[in-house]
């Protein structure tokens, strides 16, 4: 089965072509980080016009590289997915349009995907075999959340953010610092040249709950600057480690423990965050010593990527089937996750 699938949640629009849920016949993303840069976050009525202005060259350019011509759409897609939601309100109309109005015109099936389900299976593209049970670690700049997987499709959801999520914490520090946008990249690169023990940051642990919160920590380090404010690179770098050391073992640390409670041997992170070096490094190390399975898709599939809604539309296709009426199909920008 050859899906078309478009993601418009946030700032990134991406169409992709995925034969069987994990051949990724084509994967293109146009970001859009210049255009929020200067504004050091997302602005969504620019993000809608730039998803406007974007979805067609990219659609074009994702059946191009997948060698599929438009007046052979019809014998070479069996099927339309797209991102329902949770995302931006005016970005997700966009990439739902475009979607019905390709299904529509070449009468093939539609199939709504939630974000975080892609974020969620991201890793089953390039770990096809893998199965359910195992617990979901999503961090990306607008989630934290902490999932158990029971199978495609069923979940128990443990925690997530009541604050700030990973993400948008890495873009808060990073803009004190006076460092670029996104923040988690160049802190990422800064906190390689640095001491991660120089400062001692509090972990936000929150003893009782499997929820996050990444406030603290950000107000933390804004009292440390006003006493302290950066005197050179050393230091620089020292103050980009110990933040990332701190808030990498808060999720390290979280994560370990549900599968503990909860007797889970497989760990899959997902979302932009995931792509940072010290968390890989310290979730396949710590799942070593723990003997506990851990997953970590390449960085192009911890982005916002259509590729990855191309995969979980094909495992809700498989359970499911193709029962969707596209004249019911609306996008929910506060979309939860929901059993199928």
């Amino acid at each position: 089965m050859d899906i078309l699938a478009l993601e418009s949640s946030c700032d990134e629009t991406s169409a992709s072509v995925v034969s069987n849920g994990s051949k990724v016949k084509s994967v293109v993303i146009s970001s859009q980080i210049e255009i929020h840069a200067k504004f050091f976050g997302v602005v969504p009525e620019l993000a809608s016009r730039a998803h406007i202005e974007n979805i067609n060259p990219v659609i074009y350019q994702a059946l191009d590289k997948a060698n599929i011509k438009f007046e052979d759409f019809s014998k070479k897609i069996d099927v339309v997915a797209f991102t329902a939601g949770p995302g931006l309100a005016g970005s997700l109309l966009v990439g739902t349009i475009a979607a019905k109005s390709i299904a529509s015109v070449y009468k093939k099936p539609l199939i709504p995907v939630n974000h975080l389900e892609g974020h969620l299976y991201s890793f089953l593209i390039e770990n096809r075999a893998t199965k359910p049970p195992f617990l979901g670690l999503i961090i990306s700049g607008g989630h934290t959340e902490l999932i158990i997987v029971e199978d495609f499709g069923k979940y128990k959801i443990l925690g997530g953010t009541r604050d700030d999520a990973a993400g948008e914490a890495f873009d808060k520090v990073a803009k004190m610092l006076g460092l670029s946008y996104p923040g988690g990249p160049i802190i990422d690169k800064k906190a390689e040249k640095g001491n991660p023990d120089a400062i001692k940051f509090t972990r936000p642990y929150l003893k009782g709950t499997w929820d996050f919160s990444f406030s603290g920590i950000k107000t933390a380090v804004l009292n440390y600057l006003k006493a302290n404010p950066v005197k050179d690179e050393n230091h620089l770098n020292d103050i980009c480690a110990s933040f990332r050391q701190t808030v990498i073992e808060t999720l390290c640390f979280k994560a370990f423990e549900a599968a503990k409670e909860f007797n889970l041997k497989q760990i899959a992170l997902g979302g932009g965050v995931s792509a940072n070096s010290l968390i890989r490094k310290m979730f396949i190390e710590t799942g070593r010593k723990n003997k506990i399975k851990i997953f970590v898709p390449s960085p192009l599939y911890c982005t916002d990527n259509a590729a990855m809604i191309g995969c979980a539309a094909y495992l809700k296709q498989k359970k499911c089937g193709l029962t969707y009426n596209p004249s019911q199909l609306k996008p929910n920008p506060s979309l939860v996750l929901e059993k199928w």
